[in-house]
């Protein structure tokens, strides 16, 4: 299908961008890791809290155990332009799934263009989830008459791919 004769319910858009730190522990590190994610998003992260208690590890339910914080708009596309670069804008192709989601990690967080090392915070690394959408998406969370996205309408692994090599210059690997 060329560019000129393809629905404009067929355009895919950058929904969100989720950045997330699990700590593992609750504590100082979470406050810690909270102010490397406000500081590398600009936007205000809260803490995830366990859902299971975990004996092994030292971990009760409703303990808080990690940071998470969810960009959207035209921060998310900042915010995403600038965590490609530190990854030398290239992805793993198997970081996609089959719905339009894309997710990677970054080993440190100073990788990331426009952050600074602090002592009191350290080295820390975050876990990215990248989801695309279309138009009419909307049915899957509205309250009233909810329905599923048809099979033809769902993002396929290649059409992101493609999608994030047009708009943000990444290869695929």
């Amino acid at each position: 299908m060329s560019q000129l004769t393809q629905s404009p319910m067929k355009k895919i858009s950058l929904e969100k961008v989720v950045l997330n730190m699990g700590l593992g522990k609750s504590g100082d590190v979470i406050q810690v890791a909270k102010k490397a994610l406000d500081h590398i998003s600009g936007k205000k992260s809260c803490a995830r809290d366990a859902k299971e208690t975990q004996r092994e590890w030292g971990v009760r339910q409703g303990e808080p155990i990690g940071v998470a914080v969810t960009v959207r708009g035209k921060d998310a596309r900042e915010l995403l332009k600038r965590l490609l670069e530190s990854k030398g804008n290239q992805i793993n192709g198997k970081s996609f799934d089959n719905f339009g989601n894309l997710s990677f990690g970054i080993k440190e967080h100073i990788d990331i263009p426009g952050v600074k090392y602090d002592p009191q915070v350290g080295i820390l690394g975050l876990g990215i989830s990248v989801t695309l959408t279309r138009p009419g998406y909307g049915i899957r969370k509205r309250s009233k008459h909810k329905a599923s996205v048809g099979k033809s309408h769902t993002i396929k692994n290649q059409e992101a791919k493609d999608y994030l090599a047009k708009e943000f210059g990444v290869t695929i690997v």
